[in-house]
Protein backbone atom coordinates (compact mmCIF):
# COMPACT_ATOMS: atom_id res chain seq x y z
CA UNK A 1 0.00 0.00 0.00
CA UNK A 2 1.33 3.41 -0.98
CA UNK A 3 0.24 6.50 0.96
CA UNK A 4 0.50 10.04 -0.43
CA UNK A 5 -0.04 13.11 1.73
CA UNK A 6 -1.19 16.31 0.00
CA UNK A 7 -0.70 19.25 2.34
CA UNK A 8 -0.33 23.02 2.52
CA UNK A 9 -0.26 25.67 5.19
CA UNK A 10 -2.76 27.79 3.27
CA UNK A 11 -6.27 27.21 2.00
CA UNK A 12 -7.31 27.80 -1.60
CA UNK A 13 -4.12 26.44 -3.16
CA UNK A 14 -5.83 23.50 -4.91
CA UNK A 15 -4.93 20.88 -2.32
CA UNK A 16 -8.22 18.98 -2.55
CA UNK A 17 -8.21 19.14 -6.34
CA UNK A 18 -4.74 17.62 -6.35
CA UNK A 19 -5.76 14.88 -3.91
CA UNK A 20 -8.94 13.92 -5.76
CA UNK A 21 -7.25 13.86 -9.17
CA UNK A 22 -4.49 11.62 -7.82
CA UNK A 23 -7.04 9.28 -6.28
CA UNK A 24 -9.03 9.08 -9.50
CA UNK A 25 -5.90 8.41 -11.53
CA UNK A 26 -4.99 5.43 -9.37
CA UNK A 27 -8.56 4.11 -9.39
CA UNK A 28 -8.50 4.31 -13.18
CA UNK A 29 -5.36 2.16 -13.13
CA UNK A 30 -7.39 -0.52 -11.41
CA UNK A 31 -6.00 0.02 -7.93
CA UNK A 32 -8.18 -0.14 -4.84
CA UNK A 33 -7.93 3.48 -3.78
CA UNK A 34 -8.82 5.22 -0.53
CA UNK A 35 -9.18 8.98 -0.05
CA UNK A 36 -8.65 10.07 3.56
CA UNK A 37 -10.38 13.42 4.01
CA UNK A 38 -8.71 15.08 6.98
CA UNK A 39 -10.03 18.53 6.07
CA UNK A 40 -13.07 19.52 8.18
CA UNK A 41 -14.63 21.11 5.09
CA UNK A 42 -15.23 17.60 3.73
CA UNK A 43 -14.88 18.54 0.05
CA UNK A 44 -12.88 15.44 -0.84
CA UNK A 45 -15.48 13.18 0.77
CA UNK A 46 -18.29 14.81 -1.19
CA UNK A 47 -16.32 14.30 -4.41
CA UNK A 48 -15.84 10.61 -3.60
CA UNK A 49 -19.52 10.20 -2.75
CA UNK A 50 -20.50 11.62 -6.14
CA UNK A 51 -18.48 8.97 -7.97
CA UNK A 52 -19.63 6.09 -5.77
CA UNK A 53 -21.56 4.49 -8.63
CA UNK A 54 -18.63 4.47 -11.03
CA UNK A 55 -16.48 1.42 -11.72
CA UNK A 56 -13.53 3.55 -10.63
CA UNK A 57 -15.07 4.59 -7.31
CA UNK A 58 -12.78 5.81 -4.51
CA UNK A 59 -13.50 4.95 -0.89
CA UNK A 60 -13.75 8.07 1.32
CA UNK A 61 -12.65 7.89 4.94
CA UNK A 62 -13.15 10.66 7.48
CA UNK A 63 -9.63 11.54 8.59
CA UNK A 64 -10.86 14.03 11.18
CA UNK A 65 -12.08 11.20 13.44
CA UNK A 66 -9.92 9.19 15.77
CA UNK A 67 -9.07 5.71 14.61
CA UNK A 68 -9.37 6.56 10.92
CA UNK A 69 -6.41 4.32 10.07
CA UNK A 70 -8.32 1.27 11.30
CA UNK A 71 -11.04 1.95 8.71
CA UNK A 72 -8.66 1.58 5.78
CA UNK A 73 -9.42 -1.83 4.19
CA UNK A 74 -6.64 -4.38 4.41
CA UNK A 75 -6.66 -4.80 0.62
CA UNK A 76 -6.29 -1.07 -0.13
CA UNK A 77 -3.48 -0.46 -2.62
CA UNK A 78 -3.29 3.32 -2.73
CA UNK A 79 -4.18 5.92 -0.10
CA UNK A 80 -4.32 9.67 -0.73
CA UNK A 81 -4.61 11.93 2.31
CA UNK A 82 -6.14 15.38 1.87
CA UNK A 83 -4.63 17.23 4.85
CA UNK A 84 -6.52 19.95 6.74
CA UNK A 85 -6.46 23.35 5.05
CA UNK A 86 -4.04 25.76 6.66
CA UNK A 87 -2.36 23.04 8.71
CA UNK A 88 1.06 23.61 10.21
CA UNK A 89 3.75 20.96 9.93
CA UNK A 90 3.51 20.16 13.64
CA UNK A 91 -0.16 19.22 13.36
CA UNK A 92 0.49 16.72 10.56
CA UNK A 93 2.57 14.33 12.65
CA UNK A 94 0.21 11.34 12.41
CA UNK A 95 0.06 11.68 8.62
CA UNK A 96 3.79 12.25 8.17
CA UNK A 97 4.52 9.13 10.20
CA UNK A 98 2.76 6.86 7.70
CA UNK A 99 3.13 8.70 4.38
CA UNK A 100 5.37 7.41 1.59
CA UNK A 101 5.56 10.86 -0.03
CA UNK A 102 4.42 14.42 0.61
CA UNK A 103 3.19 16.74 -2.15
CA UNK A 104 2.77 20.48 -1.53
CA UNK A 105 0.85 22.54 -4.12
CA UNK A 106 1.95 26.17 -4.55
CA UNK A 107 0.06 28.72 -6.68
CA UNK A 108 1.99 31.63 -8.24
CA UNK A 109 0.95 34.33 -5.79
CA UNK A 110 3.18 36.16 -3.34
CA UNK A 111 0.95 35.28 -0.38
CA UNK A 112 0.94 31.57 -1.21
CA UNK A 113 4.68 31.48 -1.79
CA UNK A 114 5.43 33.38 1.42
CA UNK A 115 3.19 31.03 3.43
CA UNK A 116 4.89 27.98 1.96
CA UNK A 117 8.40 28.88 3.16
CA UNK A 118 7.77 28.42 6.92
CA UNK A 119 5.60 25.38 6.16
CA UNK A 120 8.48 23.68 4.31
CA UNK A 121 10.86 24.65 7.09
CA UNK A 122 8.53 22.97 9.57
CA UNK A 123 8.24 19.84 7.44
CA UNK A 124 12.00 19.71 7.18
CA UNK A 125 12.24 19.22 10.94
CA UNK A 126 10.33 15.94 10.81
CA UNK A 127 12.88 13.13 11.31
CA UNK A 128 11.83 11.16 8.23
CA UNK A 129 12.10 14.18 5.93
CA UNK A 130 15.28 15.46 7.58
CA UNK A 131 16.98 12.08 7.12
CA UNK A 132 15.74 11.67 3.55
CA UNK A 133 13.37 8.81 4.33
CA UNK A 134 10.22 10.67 3.29
CA UNK A 135 10.28 12.25 -0.19
CA UNK A 136 8.89 15.78 -0.39
CA UNK A 137 8.03 17.66 -3.58
CA UNK A 138 6.35 20.84 -4.78
CA UNK A 139 3.72 21.18 -7.48
CA UNK A 140 3.25 24.53 -9.18
CA UNK A 141 -0.53 24.88 -9.31
CA UNK A 142 -3.08 27.18 -10.92
CA UNK A 143 -0.40 28.44 -13.28
CA UNK A 144 -0.83 30.67 -16.30
CA UNK A 145 2.45 29.82 -18.05
CA UNK A 146 2.25 32.72 -20.48
CA UNK A 147 2.33 35.30 -17.68
CA UNK A 148 5.41 36.79 -16.03
CA UNK A 149 3.92 36.11 -12.60
CA UNK A 150 3.75 32.35 -13.16
CA UNK A 151 7.17 32.21 -14.81
CA UNK A 152 8.81 34.16 -11.99
CA UNK A 153 7.05 32.05 -9.36
CA UNK A 154 8.33 28.83 -10.89
CA UNK A 155 11.85 30.23 -11.17
CA UNK A 156 11.70 31.02 -7.45
CA UNK A 157 10.35 27.59 -6.46
CA UNK A 158 13.14 25.86 -8.36
CA UNK A 159 15.70 27.65 -6.19
CA UNK A 160 14.36 26.27 -2.90
CA UNK A 161 16.12 22.92 -2.96
CA UNK A 162 12.85 20.97 -2.94
CA UNK A 163 12.05 19.27 -6.26
CA UNK A 164 9.29 20.82 -8.35
CA UNK A 165 7.73 17.75 -9.93
CA UNK A 166 4.89 19.26 -11.95
CA UNK A 167 3.46 22.51 -13.29
CA UNK A 168 -0.33 22.41 -13.51
CA UNK A 169 -2.12 25.02 -15.53
CA UNK A 170 -5.10 26.93 -14.20
CA UNK A 171 -8.38 25.64 -15.60
CA UNK A 172 -12.06 25.84 -14.74
CA UNK A 173 -12.27 22.21 -15.81
CA UNK A 174 -11.06 21.16 -12.37
CA UNK A 175 -13.91 23.01 -10.68
CA UNK A 176 -16.48 21.43 -12.99
CA UNK A 177 -15.05 17.93 -12.68
CA UNK A 178 -14.78 18.10 -8.90
CA UNK A 179 -18.43 19.10 -8.67
CA UNK A 180 -19.36 16.01 -10.70
CA UNK A 181 -17.16 13.61 -8.75
CA UNK A 182 -14.97 13.10 -11.81
CA UNK A 183 -11.42 13.79 -12.92
CA UNK A 184 -9.29 14.45 -15.98
CA UNK A 185 -8.37 10.79 -15.98
CA UNK A 186 -11.95 9.66 -16.52
CA UNK A 187 -11.81 11.03 -20.10
CA UNK A 188 -9.73 10.41 -23.21
CA UNK A 189 -10.62 13.33 -25.46
CA UNK A 190 -8.14 15.76 -27.00
CA UNK A 191 -9.65 18.50 -24.83
CA UNK A 192 -8.24 17.01 -21.63
CA UNK A 193 -5.10 15.38 -23.06
CA UNK A 194 -3.01 18.52 -22.71
CA UNK A 195 -3.93 18.87 -19.05
CA UNK A 196 -3.26 15.17 -18.47
CA UNK A 197 0.25 15.70 -19.84
CA UNK A 198 0.84 18.33 -17.14
CA UNK A 199 0.41 15.58 -14.54
CA UNK A 200 2.82 13.10 -16.11
CA UNK A 201 5.98 14.30 -14.26
CA UNK A 202 4.20 14.13 -10.87
CA UNK A 203 2.72 10.71 -11.58
CA UNK A 204 6.09 9.43 -12.72
CA UNK A 205 7.77 10.78 -9.56
CA UNK A 206 5.20 9.06 -7.37
CA UNK A 207 5.56 5.78 -9.27
CA UNK A 208 9.30 5.75 -8.60
CA UNK A 209 8.75 5.95 -4.85
CA UNK A 210 8.71 2.57 -3.12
Amino acid sequence: MKTILVASSKGGVGKTTLATQLAAHEANRGRKTVLVDADPQGSASRWAERRAGMATAVLPIDGTRKGWQKRIPADAQYVVIDAPAGAHAGSLQEFLDIADAVVVPVPPSALDIEATVPFLNGLGKHPRIRKGGLPLALVGNKLKPWTNASQQAMDLLRQWGVPVVAELRDSQSYVLLTGLGKSLFDFHSAQVRQHQEDWAPLLGWLDRIR
